[in-house]
């Protein structure tokens, strides 16, 4: 790759753990407006708790970083942004008093990368919006404040925000990355930054456009399963019932469990991870047969769901210690399921899939 000098505009709980990765490989400036906020990251204090103070100042630097320097600096003055190639947009983006989005975020941000934006620079956006957002919206006001020609004098990129905020397992190196560009080449581009530096690999879609749709679907099937889930707790608190029960005897359904994927959201604390969903109802199917196809009577018994999970935590604890792909990983539990699952109807047993 060309010499990368990296720039992340807003250093809250996604863009300053972004920042402090990219820094391991690259020399970053942070910015933010905040200037008690870049103080104290300055001192190493991250107030998200997001970054332990012993990482932050491992990559710490008291001044701009130099050509090929690796380090992160944090900066609110925005004319310390010039001279960086590829900027890194982090703000949110909140709704306001009418619950519609408020770009205000967004729009500061683009006029303050459109300042000191160059010929040949890749502005890549990872704050939530809606599709055509990041095309047509803030790339004008990127044009209009630098004075430079979309898609022939800089660049744009998507790449969606999976930070889980307090998730210390599921950090953003260990989350797969959704990658956009607005060219073919820009795209490239954008795919290899982040596959440089994220563990768990990049998706690089057809457009932008797409990118910011998947992201959408991401934030509503979480937050629309939240809601359901919260309101189901209520009734049951309600009529006298024990939550923790009726979820656990929903995980016995699978018809219940394929259409209600939001049990992941309860069961996996939210995570960001994109395979997290797929792998948790893998798990638990998993272990439904698992559990079946041991003496412990037919599958979907609460002892025979305990024993396949048991299994099932077992070779994922295997697979994880050994550095497995997590892709490799759905394979393995895939074969695993389906040989339960033979295993199971050659037994004649009765399979709680089977009505």
């Amino acid at each position: 790759m060309e010499n990368i000098k990296l720039a992340v505009i807003g250093l809250g709980y996604v863009g300053l753990p972004l920042a402090r990765l990219f820094a391991t490989r690259y020399p970053v400036v942070g910015y933010d407006v905040k200037r008690e906020r870049v103080a104290a990251l300055m001192e190493g204090r991250d107030a998200t708790q997001e970054v332990s103070g012993e990482l932050l100042k491992s990559v710490l630097l008291p001044r701009l970083p130099e050509e090929g320097e690796t380090g992160l600096f944090c900066t609110s003055d925005a004319e310390q942004l010039r001279g960086c190639n590829y900027y890194i947009v982090a703000v949110p983006t909140p709704v306001d008093l009418h619950h519609s989005p408020d770009l205000t975020p967004l729009y500061s941000a683009s006029e303050t990368v459109g300042k000191v934006l160059g010929r040949g620079d890749i502005v890549i956006y990872e704050s939530t919006v809606c599709p055509g957002i990041t095309e047509d919206e803030c790339v004008p006001i990127l044009e209009r404040t630098s004075g430079l020609v979309f898609n022939r004098d800089f660049f744009a990129g998507y790449s969606p925000e999976r930070i889980n905020p307090g998730d210390k397992e599921h950090t953003v190196e260990k989350i797969m990355k959704v990658t956009s560009g607005s060219t073919p080449e820009a795209a490239e581009k954008v795919d290899t930054l982040y596959r440089s530096v994220i563990q768990a690999g990049t998706y690089p879609v057809s457009s932008i456009k797409v990118a910011e749709a998947a992201k959408v679907i991401e934030n509503s099937q979480r937050d629309i399963n939240i809601a359901f889930m919260n309101e189901l707790s209520k009734i049951f608190h309600l009529i006298g019932i024990d939550t923790n029960k009726v979820y656990f005897l929903a995980y016995l359904n699978m018809g219940l469990l394929a259409a209600i994927a939001g049990m992941v959201t309860m069961a996996r604390l939210n995570s960001s991870n994109p395979q997290a969903g797929t792998n948790f109802e893998m798990d638990a199917i998993g272990a439904c047969f698992i559990g079946g196809a041991s003496a412990y009577g037919g599958t979907g018994t609460v002892p025979g769901v305990i024993i396949g999970a048991l299994l099932m935590g077992v070779l994922n604890l295997g697979m994880s210690i050994m550095g497995i792909d997590q892709n490799i990983q759905k394979v393995v539990k895939g074969m695993v399921l389906l040989a339960a699952v033979i295993f199971d109807v050659v037994s004649k047993r009765k399979s709680f899939i089977v009505k």
